[in-house]
C-alpha cells in the first residue's frame, strides 16, 4: 500500500512539472507558427512622375463629391469619372447596395465602376472607405473590399495607379477631430486596412488628406493662415468640406498624383455644376499650398519620386 501511494505522488509530481514545459513548448510553437503581422510597410517605393496627365477614376462617397474632383481636374488637365454613395463603404459599392446612389450619381461625370476598372481606361483609381472607420472595418470588411477592387484594376490595366484617399471623421466626435487624425492613421488607416490590402492585392498608396487637413486646422487655429480662423473654416457642416476644403484636398491629391509643388496653382476655380467656387483668402493661398506639400512630401506612404 505504501510503495503505491509513493508511486501515484511521484507520478502526480512529474505530470506538475512536466505541465509548464508542455505549455512553454505549445507557446513557442503557437508563436512560430502565428500567421505574419499584416501591418502597412513604413515607407512605398515611389512610383515615376507623371509625363502628362493621368485620367483619374473615385470611388467613395460624399467625402470625394463632386466639387472636389472637378476641381482637380481643373488644376492637372485630366479627364476624370467617379462613382459615388451616401456613407457608402467598399463593401456597399461591391455589393451594388450603394444608399443614395440616384443621387449622388446625377452627373455628367458619372460612370459604373465595375464597367470603369474593367475597360482598363483609368491610369490612376482613388479609393476611399466610409466613416465612421472603425465601423467599416469591424461590418463591412474594408481590407478585404480594398483588396477586391485594387485587383479589378490591375487585372485590366496591370500598371494602373492605386490610391487610398484619407479622409476624416465629425468635427463634433466625442474623442477629439484632431486626435482622431493623428491616431487613426497608423492604427487604422494602415495598419487595419492599407496593410493587409496591400499583402493580398499588391502595392496601393495613400493620399493623406486627413493630415493636410489637420495641419491646415492647426495651422489656422495658430494665426498662421491670413483670413482663415478656425478648423471650421474648411467646412460646409461637422464633416462635408465647402469650397475652401474641397481646394485644400483638391490640392493635395494633385501633389501625389503628379509629385509636383501645388505652389502657384490657381485659387479661382469652378464648382462640379461650373459655378465659381469661393477662392481662399488671397493672403493665405501661398501658405496652404506650402502646407500642403510639405504633408504630403513627409509621408513616407505616399509614393513621391524625389526626381
Amino acid at each position: 500500500m505504501n510503495r503505491g501511494r509513493i508511486r501515484r505522488r511521484g507520478m502526480r509530481r512529474r505530470m506538475i512539472f512536466a505541465l509548464p514545459l508542455a505549455l512553454g513548448t505549445w507557446a513557442a510553437a503557437a508563436f512560430w507558427l502565428r500567421p505574419p503581422l499584416r501591418q502597412a510597410p513604413r515607407r512605398m517605393d515611389a512610383l515615376p512622375r507623371p509625363k502628362g496627365p493621368l485620367k483619374t477614376f473615385h470611388l467613395g462617397h460624399s467625402l470625394v463629391g463632386r466639387d472636389m474632383p472637378a476641381m482637380l481636374a481643373q488644376l492637372a488637365g485630366h479627364g476624370y469619372h467617379s462613382q459615388l454613395g451616401s456613407g457608402a463603404s467598399l463593401a456597399d459599392h461591391w455589393n451594388g447596395t450603394v444608399k443614395g446612389f440616384a443621387e449622388g450619381n446625377a452627373h455628367p461625370a458619372h460612370r459604373p465602376v465595375r464597367e470603369a476598372l474593367e475597360s482598363g481606361d483609368y491610369d490612376a483609381v482613388i479609393f476611399t472607405e466610409m466613416v465612421e472607420l472603425k465601423d467599416a472595418i469591424r461590418y463591412h470588411d474594408s481590407p478585404a473590399m480594398l483588396a477586391e477592387w485594387a485587383s479589378l484594376a490591375r487585372k485590366a490595366r496591370p500598371e494602373v495607379r492605386l490610391y487610398l484617399y484619407e479622409t476624416w471623421h465629425r468635427l463634433d466626435d466625442p474623442a477629439g477631430w484632431l486626435q482622431r487624425i493623428d491616431s487613426d492613421l497608423r492604427a487604422l488607416w494602415e495598419d487595419q486596412i492599407l496593410g493587409p490590402a496591400i499583402l493580398q492585392a499588391g502595392d496601393i498608396r495613400m493620399i493623406p488628406a486627413g493630415q493636410a487637413m489637420g495641419a491646415a486646422a492647426r495651422a489656422a487655429e495658430a494665426g498662421q493662415l491670413p483670413g482663415i480662423s478656425d478648423r471650421h473654416s474648411f467646412f460646409s457642416d461637422d464633416i462635408h468640406l465647402n469650397d475652401l476644403g474641397n481646394w485644400l484636398v483638391a490640392m493635395t491629391h494633385y501633389a501625389v498624383l503628379y509629385h509636383r509643388a501645388p505652389i502657384g496653382l490657381p485659387a479661382h476655380l469652378t464648382r462640379a455644376d461650373g459655378m465659381p467656387a469661393t477662392p481662399p483668402p488671397a493672403d493665405a493661398v501661398r501658405p496652404l499650398q506650402e502646407l500642403v506639400w510639405r504633408v504630403v512630401t513627409g509621408y513616407p506612404l505616399a509614393g513621391m519620386s524625389k526626381g
